[in-house]
């Protein structure tokens, strides 16, 4: 068919246009294919890609040859042949696509296959007995011919298959209640199916339907060429499934959103557990702590006692026998020094002062009798309304000030320490600090360094609080402790 140099122009641009839309399908279904497969299995977007990109390439050759033809240009014999095979090759892929896309959204029938399969061979046959019969009656070219029966044979079925695949498609996933997509899905259906059809409008010659239903029967009904339809078709079939993906990457924004949100959820339900669990770990050890120092105090201590006042009553049986009160004397100053450190190991599992009377006083107790006799010199300071604790919250503090002065005495090279604690009406704050060489927080120690600082941060977490470190070498540290006071405890 010869077209003046205008019309020329036209399609040009049309083609290119044409070829422009299905290659950016086929470059978005290829990155999507490559994505996780929400918008279809990657073994269905990857032939429809491979479609895209080889049938856009086609109607870029198109634009070629039309242009070539047009300026004159001797354009090689094999040309129009590759861009036939080139043709035909685009639309495998698309068949392998609308098939698969088929199996995986409809039921599978062998009943409806076969009547399919029965219903495409007849129609086949046909087509092939009315060019055999066309191709008798008088000389067809071969490259118009061939072309005509590729449009027939595989541009509309596969492209109708495809229109069919993808309104499966579309039901299903409205059925899901994702009626964005489906909508997605069902314009590019209906782009299919028409584009479908304008592959029905072939190249004129004497086979049937193509001697009445051709391109230039076309152009007299519409006006316009019937690849303006195509190029239309092309657009629409790409905005729908371009539009398809951006709404299936949306979907995916939401999901991770939502198992970010569960994670996190799980995350705060661990930690919250982990409190549980550490808070009565601590109380745990602090109740086998007070068992153990009561059974010294009531029994323990008690049969010392008992033991000295038996050798005071054996010294004086046995009057005048100096080895004999030589040995009771050293028995009895064995006793007064086991009674001593067994007075001092009750006090270090649970200091009587802390039950009795309060969290301030225990640290004062315990900062002067116990640090000035390690060589320690605490200053302490009480800010704030002094007022009782929770005992498991008292505990955390006393423990935690033990700790900390206990690594001032090991590691910070500086005999003097300052103690402040702080009462605030929704929380308490406690902080140890020297002067002395100081560390670097950030620096991860292999146990067992390291396990104070672990300790000190999982009994303050226990609690509901927080413990921060600050330091540097040189500088001193600062171990502070905050934890909030229950509701319970504000009117206090």
């Amino acid at each position: 068919m010869l077209y003046n140099s205008a019309m020329d122009q036209i399609l040009f641009f049309i083609f290119f246009f044409y070829g422009l839309a299905f290659v950016g399908l086929g470059i978005a279904m290829l990155l999507e294919s490559g994505r996780s497969p929400a918008l279809a299995e990657a073994r269905l977007l990857r032939p429809l890609a491979v479609f895209g990109l080889i049938h856009g390439v086609h109607e870029w050759l198109e634009a070629y040859l039309i242009q070539a033809v047009s300026l004159g240009v001797e354009m090689p014999a094999w040309l129009p042949w590759g861009r036939l095979v080139m043709l035909v090759a685009s639309f495998i892929p698309l068949f392998i696509y609308a098939i698969l896309a088929l199996l995986q959204s409809s039921p599978r029938n062998p009943r409806i296959g076969i009547l399919h399969i029965s219903g495409f061979g007849l129609y086949a046959g046909l087509l092939l007995l009315s060019a055999w019969q066309a191709y008798g009656d008088g000389p067809i070219p071969w490259l118009t011919l061939l072309d005509n029966l590729s449009r027939y044979l595989m541009a509309f079925p596969a492209a109708m298959l495809a229109a069919l695949a993808l309104n499966a498609q579309s039901r299903s996933v409205r059925q899901a209640g994702r009626h964005t997509l489906s909508d997605a899905f069902r314009l590019t259906a209906i782009a299919f199916g028409i584009y479908a059809i304008s592959q029905l409008f072939v190249g004129r010659s004497e086979m049937f339907p193509a001697s009445v239903m051709n391109k230039d029967s076309f152009i007299a009904i519409a006006g316009f060429p019937v690849q303006v339809v195509r190029a239309a078709m092309a657009a629409a079939i790409s905005f729908g499934l371009v539009r398809g993906a951006q709404v299936v990457e949306q979907e995916r924004k939401v999901q991770f959103q939502a198992m970010q949100q569960a994670r996190l959820e799980a995350l705060e339900q661990r930690d919250a557990l982990r409190r549980d669990l550490l808070r009565h770990t601590v109380k745990a050890q602090e109740d086998e702590r007070a068992r153990i120092a009561r059974e010294l105090h009531d029994e323990t201590a008690q049969m010392l006692s008992a033991i000295s006042l038996d050798l005071a009553s054996l010294n004086t049986v046995l009057p005048g026998r100096l080895e004999a009160q030589g040995l009771i004397d050293r028995l009895q100053g064995t006793c007064k020094e086991m009674s001593k450190g067994i007075y001092s190991l009750v006090h270090e599992l649970r200091p009587a002062q802390l039950d009795v009377l309060g969290l301030s006083s225990a640290l004062s107790v315990w900062t002067e009798r116990d640090c000035c006799s390690k060589g320690l010199k605490v200053t302490m300071r009480v800010d704030g309304e002094e007022r009782r604790l929770e005992p498991d919250i008292e505990t955390v503090f006393f423990r935690v000030m033990q700790e900390a002065l206990a690594n001032v005495t090991r590691h910070a090279g500086v005999m003097e320490a300052e103690l402040v604690l702080q009462y605030l009406p929704d929380q308490v704050i406690m902080q140890v600090s020297d002067a002395g060489r100081g560390f670097d927080p950030a620096v991860e120690y292999s146990p067992p360094r390291g396990w104070g600082l672990a300790g000190m941060r999982e009994r303050a977490e226990a609690a509901g609080g927080k413990l921060r470190v600050r330091s540097a070498p040189g500088q001193g540290t600062s171990i502070e402790v905050v934890i909030p006071i229950p509701p319970i405890e504000k009117g206090v």
